[in-house]
């Protein structure tokens, strides 16, 4: 649930269109009814115990009974990219974009998952993504001109949503396309519409056929999210839950929603994501006088909600017989000022993907699994203006802490495995102050999972600050590695390479770029630096065997 706080201490009109039809803008009225409880049953992960490790593994084995839903309605204008938002690059050391990164992903589990469980592979994990009109070309030319990226055409399903009409008062007068004044503008519904168009399509009775048990949805932009797939699908096969929401540690009045467990006055309950804005004046309304504040643990007690989720597709089924996958609609204007009398742009009715829960039994298994942000959760959605304008110590969510994040990811999981990593250097780029670590990366294939990681990777390895680092291949053996520069190295699947010795060379720079120099393409401008290529060692092994590469 999200909704614009009130400063003005006005009450904006209620919505009436005229056919006599009501709608809301959404407030406080669905919550009055309800009080707080307790914090909701949860898992709170820690990177790389055992307990993490046994996870993963139990995760992988359930991957080949999953399928996987990926919303991806919305273009990059907010980013200041006029491309579909799947189609920009999760990182520039590899250039791979969103989309080739979380088919890679899926295809790395789906090939794990049959080794692990030591039989012949059933089937291939379906994978489905939601378009709309705005994305829905672009993403079907994406897949077919990369030839699905790897997986076969069969696997992948495109769902199409439809617009809404837009909004342009608080008396719900239609809007007009500005482009066309006999047209009435329209917008995306929201990513809710999942629910629906997954239950019409009927392929989640063609999935539970085949013996699935799980569907994961997950989001555009997010390029850690699949470091915590397999430890968090285990959770779910070990708890047996219905819902379980993929969360991070969430300060108090941070902009992010936070999962609770909400009372009735009458003793229902249900667990749902309440959003910031409205969580600290619920708590401060329901004998809470501090609100939203950190517990002993400087975090907040209720985890943050990242629109990560995994159902169990039995019970999912059985209530999307009774809903048909309608998820409750709101209307969430944004006003010029506090006055709430025009908006900044039209509206729409839309509705949360998040939302699903709110219908469930109070029986239904719903929980969360805690991941370390920094595993877990980059996500991409501001331009560099608007992210130089976030307050000093919050996430800049933009394209560049995104690609940051994932060589941060990288560099503490191989110090974790026990290789030597520099700490990183302070930068800034289009106004955002960032760490820079070394820049590592790897394909899905080679490092899935924590222990494969480690099964890979010497404690005599040692990689400086300045260094780049990329691994294509899934046989590649990191031993006692110097490394003090750029080094490449790609791999078949049937050559095994081991990598050792010192390898120092000029590497390759990180020169910055302004996001209003236009003579850069624009998935370089907004995230404000490209690599100069200075030196590198790169090497490609391209027929079966053993080899060793000490430069």
């Amino acid at each position: 649930m999200k909704g614009e706080e009130d400063k003005g201490g006005r009450q904006p009109p209620k919505f009436l269109l005229q056919n006599g039809h009501r709608f809301y803008q959404l407030d406080l009225s669905f919550l009055k009814s309800y009080r707080l409880g307790t914090v909701p049953t949860g898992e709170v992960l820690t990177f790389g115990d055992d307990n993490f490790i046994n996870l993963e593994e139990t995760g992988v084995k359930e991957a080949q009974k999953a399928a996987f839903v990926l919303v991806a309605g919305g273009l990059g204008e907010r980013l200041g990219y006029n491309g579909i938002k799947v189609a920009l690059p999760a990182e520039t050391t590899t250039e791979t974009c969103f989309l080739q990164h979380y088919i890679e992903y899926i295809l790395a589990l789906q090939e794990a998952s049959c080794r692990l469980t030591g039989g012949e592979c059933q089937k291939e994990i379906p994978f489905v993504i939601m378009t709309s009109d705005d994305t829905h070309a672009r993403t079907l030319e994406l897949l077919e001109s990369n030839s699905y990226f790897g997986m076969k055409p069969a696997q992948v399903k495109l769902l199409k949503q439809e617009k809404v009409a837009c909004l342009d008062d608080n008396d719900a007068r239609l809007a007009v396309d500005p482009h066309n004044k006999y047209r009435i503008q329209t917008k995306p519904h929201g990513h809710g519409d999942v629910h629906s168009l997954l239950y019409s399509s009927g392929l989640l009775k063609i999935w539970r056929d085949n013996g699935l048990r799980w569907v994961l949805f997950f989001q555009d932009t997010n390029g850690l999210l699949f470091k915590a797939i397999p430890a968090s699908l285990g959770v779910s096969a070990i708890k047996q839950y219905h819902v379980n929401s993929l969360a991070v540690p969430r300060k108090a009045k941070e902009a992010i929603g936070g999962i609770t467990r909400l009372t009735h006055a009458d003793g229902r309950s249900m667990v749902i994501n309440v959003e910031y804005n409205q969580l600290d004046p619920l708590l401060k309304a329901t004998g809470f006088p501090d609100g939203d504040v950190n517990c002993e643990t400087g975090y907040s007690p209720f985890p943050g909600n990242i629109n990560q989720l995994i159902l169990e597709l039995g019970p999912y089924i059985e209530e999307l017989t009774k809903t048909r996958g309608a998820i409750k609609e709101f209307v969430n204007p944004k006003y010029k000022d506090a006055s709430k009398t025009s908006f900044k742009s039209s509206t729409r009715l839309e509705c949360m993907m998040q939302d699903y829960p709110k219908t469930l039994s109070p029986t239904a298994r719903v929980g969360f699994t805690v991941m370390d942000t920094w595993l877990a959760y980059a996500p991409v959605k501001n331009n560099p203006e608007d992210a130089a304008k976030v307050p000093k110590g919050n996430p800049y969510h933009s394209a560049t802490s995104g690609e940051m994040s994932i060589y941060r990811a990288n560099s503490l999981i191989l110090r974790k495995a026990g290789a030597q990593v520099d700490d990183p250097v302070q930068e800034v780029f289009n106004g955002q102050e960032l760490e820079v670590w070394p820049c590592i990366a790897w394909k899905p294939k080679w490092g899935l999972t924590f222990s494969e990681i480690k099964r890979k990777v010497s404690g005599g390895c040692s990689i400086s600050q300045k260094s780049t680092l990329a691994i294509k291949g899934r046989n590649i053996i990191i031993e006692d590695l110097l490394l003090d520069g750029a080094l490449i190295i790609d791999s078949t699947d049937a050559a095994e390479v081991r990598v050792g010795g010192s390898v120092h060379n000029k590497g390759w720079i990180l020169e910055k770029v302004d996001y209003k120099d236009t003579s850069f393409p624009e998935e370089i401008r907004i995230r404000g630096f490209r690599f100069n290529k200075i030196e590198q060692v790169e090497e490609n092994y391209s027929e079966a065997g053993k080899f060793v590469l000490k430069p």
